[in-house]
């Protein structure tokens, strides 16, 4: 299983809890020489006051812990 596909697999898991709280989160972007994830945030993460907290401390956490190749997530 490619990087992509493992980033994929990552926010695959995480997705449900993302669409409790009315947002989603999909791939935007992969840079393997940089390490960098771009996601994009949708519904109410778009607008959310809290949603780089969920991006920085929820969605790159994970991330980084399940994929070494990640080193940084941003959001698109």
């Amino acid at each position: 299983m490619g990087t992509r596909d493992r980033i994929e697999a990552v926010l695959t898991s995480i997705r449900p809890a993302i669409r409790s709280d009315g947002g989603d989160v999909e791939l935007a972007g992969w840079n393997e020489e940089l390490g960098r994830v771009e996601v994009r945030l949708m519904g109410a993460c778009e607008s959310c006051p809290i949603s780089m907290l969920t991006l920085k401390e929820g969605i790159e956490r994970r991330l980084r812990a399940a994929v070494p190749e990640v080193q940084v997530v941003d959001a698109r």
